[in-house]
């Protein structure tokens, strides 16, 4: 059920909307940007082949399978490489933050909508329980009507019968004169 559905109301009703915005980033990532503009660059290590030694083995200063190969390590690449992953792990704190403020606002909703949901649905049982108690009234109103009506016939065929004694033995007659 959206919070813009239409539903019929009652003039007596209160109206209660709730009505969410929410803006879409849409745009390139800076850091898929980023990435996408480098150019290869100088080699982290001068004087070994890159086939004989892996990124680990570098961040973490491993020596190589090959203890005769001996490199050393650029230090300002390795300072460029871990600003680089600085910035990539704040993006994705602020982006995981984000994420986050908007479920948060989304489970406030939702919250919100529920609460609406269950205050309706209170209103309906009200209408329904009155509604079956002035239902299960109609039955003894129906018996009462009945023999309202019965009443009435009965009066109504005495009237007749009186109105045909009048008009056959006149105004004067005997049996008049005892009611």
């Amino acid at each position: 059920m959206g919070a813009s559905e239409s539903v019929p109301r009652k003039p007596h009703q209160p109206i209660d909307e709730i009505t969410t915005v929410s803006e879409r980033i849409e745009g390139v990532d800076p850091l898929l940007e980023r990435i996408k503009s480098l150019n290869i660059a100088t080699p982290l290590l001068n004087s070994l082949p890159p086939s004989e030694i892996s990124i680990s083995d570098i961040l973490v200063r491993k020596p190589s399978s090959s203890s005769s190969i001996q490199g050393n390590l650029n230090p300002k690449v390795l300072l460029e490489l871990f600003s680089m992953y600085r910035e990539w792990q704040e993006g994705k704190v602020k982006n995981i933050c984000g994420k986050q403020e908007e479920i948060d606002s989304k489970i406030e909703t939702a919250d919100a909508l529920a609460v609406k949901l269950l205050q309706r649905f209170n209103y309906s049982v009200s209408a329904m329980r009155s509604t079956a108690h002035g239902l299960a009234e109609v039955q003894n109103l129906q018996v009462e009507v009945g023999e309202l009506k019965g009443r009435l016939t009965e009066v109504m065929s005495n009237c007749d019968a009186l109105c045909k004694r009048i008009a056959a033995e006149g105004v004067e007659s005997s049996h008049l004169a005892h009611l």
